[in-house]
């Protein structure tokens, strides 16, 4: 096993950047997730760290040993595809051997570690099957068995669970994190779904138009995000953003929407009277009832979960979500009264999306 250093590492396709310098540090035996948008460049990324694509600047590491012009084969990396990749006239056991096959590895080892792998990944009654008399998520775990019995130093995961569907999608991450759990190789897996992100990771690189906004731990990212992006992008559903103008009054503060309303808000350092701000909430954070100081929203739709009930609303023409695990009753056209929890109220600077975090405490 090994870690990978990524160092101010930039990518173009001709004069078209796509990559603008990006740093990252993998320890050991850590599972990094990259979460993005499509075009964000992470599986750009990805292919860079395998070698299948080549860097236009920077380097990158893997135990230590750059290997920006070492060829894919000699990186000592495994690569898990979104599309499986198996041959369709082998055999599973065949698929998987396959690369220690053309290494010329001696036949024990080779049925070794084919077999072990098969024990990992539940593939033992499989091994004599070809790939079109399987399951989706069985020919998941023959591309990740091929991947193990390599036995890389790092493992590289390209959205392997998108051909899935959402059942299945939610099995197959927890045998990702299970194995990774049981084997402790270092992981670089790519994805855009920020559900598989959170629940997977050790940490978390969120990646927006070829930059880095932010690296953490996934409730760190959940918690206390840098800016507007990140914000947005980490929770399902999505943290809420309201438009307002910053109120200073002494040490207190609020923001003022188009309303009138005042919202309470926590105290920033450096933004005076009347500055734009954005003032976000996650769904979740809302009480139920304004108890006299909060908002006052019209429902529009109402969509029951079973466990919760998000409500989509409007607040001075602007959209707000909120959940609650309470059935409360509510109809489309009701005014509803949500009270924000102000220990999870956030700002943000409306013309360049930063946190305004709260003054030191002293």
């Amino acid at each position: 096993m090994a870690g990978v250093e990524i160092r101010d590492v930039r990518k173009a396709f001709g004069k078209t950047p796509v990559i603008h310098g990006v740093d990252i540090d993998i320890a050991d035996g850590e599972f990094v997730v990259l979460v993005g948008p499509s075009g964000c460049g992470k599986s750009t990324l990805l292919r860079m760290i395998a070698g299948l694509e080549q860097i236009t600047g920077g380097e990158i590491a893997i135990g230590g040993r750059v290997v920006n012009m070492v060829p894919p084969k000699e990186r000592d990396v495994a690569m898990v595809f979104q599309n499986y990749a198996l041959y369709p006239h082998m055999t599973v056991y065949d698929n998987m051997a396959f690369s220690l096959k053309l290494r010329r590895a001696p036949k024990s080892l080779v049925d070794e570690r084919v077999r072990r792998a098969a024990d990992i990944l539940n593939l033992g009654e499989y091994l004599e099957r070809y790939p079109r008399q399987l399951s989706g998520g069985q020919r998941q775990r023959v591309a990740m068995g091929r991947a193990i019995v390599r036995d890389p130093q790092v493992f590289l995961f390209d959205e392997p669970l998108s051909n899935l569907d959402a059942k299945l999608r939610v099995q197959m991450r927890t045998e990702i994190k299970e194995l990774h759990q049981r084997l402790r190789t270092t992981t670089v897996y790519v994805t855009h779904d920020q559900i598989e992100a959170m629940t997977m990771a050790d940490r978390i690189v969120v990646m927006h138009d070829g930059l880095v906004e932010q690296i953490g731990q996934p409730l760190d990212l959940y918690d206390e995000p840098n800016n507007l992006f990140v914000a947005g992008f980490i929770g399902s559903p999505a943290m809420n953003f309201i438009e307002g103008t910053l109120r200073r009054n002494g040490a207190a503060a609020a923001v003022e929407i188009g309303d009138g309303t005042r919202l309470p808000a926590p105290p920033v350092n450096g933004h005076a009277d009347g500055a734009k701000v954005v003032y976000g909430i996650r769904p979740e954070h809302f009480a139920y009832g304004n108890n006299g100081g909060g908002l006052n929203a019209e429902v529009v739709v109402v969509e029951p979960t079973g466990t919760e009930i998000q409500v989509m609303s409007k607040l001075a023409g602007q959209d707000i979500c909120a959940v609650f695990r309470e059935r409360h009753d509510l109809t489309p056209g009701q005014t509803l009264g949500l009270s924000p929890a102000l220990d999870k109220v956030h700002l943000f600077d409306a013309a360049t999306g930063q946190h305004l975090r709260p003054p030191p405490s002293t």
